[in-house]
């Protein structure tokens, strides 16, 4: 069960269930392996890169666009929340909107996790300043330690499974109603961006407090 969260802060998050809220199938459909808004699909799609605590108790997914100037901002307050609290799983997944070059940038940087540098050409990417062209991605991409010649090989080589990871990752934001990037699932509640720190740590807190809640009743 997914839920929406309209406002940050902690007496006033709005918990309305996004599968109805969307008119989405019902969670026991939405459960099967094979539907790619299943919990597992979001939270646990085996080519969506992750970050933080792979074996944290609280997941975070970000759906995002490199030339996302809210995205930029954000990212960094998420990556200091998930630091300091040491148990959060951040599932990013590409979702190239913002024109080109957002789908080059979106694919080259996944194909880097073939060299295992993702994580490298991830921040780098989310941390050059303005809009893209296919040249500065090359170029930040190789200052940040790509072999960016052997990136467009992988690419190449994976382009279907790559392509179809960002066909599920839009999908799903369609499917959640995001208008924009950033948005984020918490846990369970569904979160439109972009977030301070505070909230980020708010919206945590929260899920883990549902998940605890839960857990209680199932006792």
């Amino acid at each position: 069960m997914i839920f929406d969260m309209q406002s940050c802060g902690r007496a006033v998050f709005v918990a309305l269930t996004c599968f109805a809220l969307i008119g989405l199938p019902t969670p026991d459909a939405l459960a099967q392996e094979d539907n790619v808004t299943s919990r597992e699909k979001v939270l646990r799609d085996p080519q969506a890169p992750v970050l933080g605590n792979p074996d944290g108790d609280i997941t975070v997914v970000a759906w995002f666009d490199y030339q996302c100037p809210y995205c930029k901002k954000t990212e960094p307050e998420l990556e200091k929340v998930a630091k300091a609290d040491g148990h959060v799983r951040i599932v990013l997944k590409d979702w190239p909107i913002l024109g080109d070059p957002s789908p080059y940038a979106a694919k080259l940087a996944l194909a880097t996790k073939y060299q295992n540098k993702f994580e490298a050409a991830h921040h780098a990417l989310m941390a050059r300043p303005g809009r893209l062209t296919e040249a500065m991605i090359d170029e930040t991409l190789k200052g940040a330690g790509v072999d960016v010649a052997k990136a467009k090989s992988d690419l190449e080589a994976h382009k279907a499974e790559i392509d179809a990871l960002l066909a599920r990752n839009n999908e799903q934001a369609e499917a959640f109603g995001f208008q924009g990037t950033p948005g984020f699932i918490v846990g369970t509640f569904r979160v439109p961006g972009p977030l301070t720190a505070e909230q980020f740590k708010l919206a945590i807190a929260d899920a883990r407090a549902l998940t605890a809640k839960a857990k209680t009743k199932a006792k």
